[in-house]
């Protein structure tokens, strides 16, 4: 019986690693991977290989591409001018299912909270306010998540920006309170960015 296997617990416990996932499903991810052929579990496990080794942070926006720069910030149609500052490379992932947006992202890989200690030096603020001179960029539109931590965020962007000529605008709030970018549909993702508003 599985029960107590060092090499099954250990395989639960990378599940559990996983955003969103429970013990409950993360002991079902495991068992249904065990139950499979080998040659399934090594297919998997090549994927997750490969898409790491091939995977990098884009040196200027930050996202996660097979390239450096990543396509949305080395193609000349975009819209330079307007950088979408969010919190996760999912938040990028979802503006642009939606469609409307043509600008570019700036992805922070996390939001500012004090008591976990991330500060602005850890979601590397400086090289990002460095980017909006060098680009002369016009506007950006955070995209933080509706949290008190995303509110928190967007509001040290605003002030940090407010001597500047750079309009600072937020998202409308059609995505819902408490609710990642990630879990919002395309439609309301499209209306939260035509319906953003300037941050006082």
């Amino acid at each position: 019986m599985l029960l107590n296997s060092p090499s099954v617990e250990q395989l639960i416990e990378a599940f559990r690693r996983l955003p969103g996932v429970g013990k409950r499903s993360a002991e079902r991810m495991a068992i249904h991977l065990l139950s499979e052929p080998e040659e399934v579990a090594a297919e998997f496990a090549q994927a997750v290989h490969v898409a790491r080794s091939r995977i990098v942070h884009c040196g200027v926006c930050r996202n996660l591409a097979e390239s450096d720069p990543c396509s949305v910030c080395a193609d000349e149609r975009r819209d330079h001018s307007v950088v979408c500052v969010v919190e996760q490379p999912t938040g990028a992932m979802a503006i642009e299912k939606g469609g409307s947006y043509n600008g570019t992202y700036h992805v922070l890989h996390g939001v500012l909270n004090p008591l976990d200690g991330v500060g602005p030096q850890e979601l590397h603020l400086d090289s990002f306010f460095e980017r909006l001179q060098r680009d002369g960029v016009r506007e950006i539109i955070v995209a933080t998540n509706a949290t008190a931590e995303g509110e928190a965020t967007a509001m040290y962007l605003s002030r940090q920006l407010a001597q500047s000529e750079i309009q600072v605008t937020r998202i409308a709030h059609g995505v819902p309170m408490g609710g990642g970018l990630e879990f919002a549909d395309d439609v309301t993702l499209s209306h939260a960015m035509q319906g953003r508003t300037k941050i006082d």
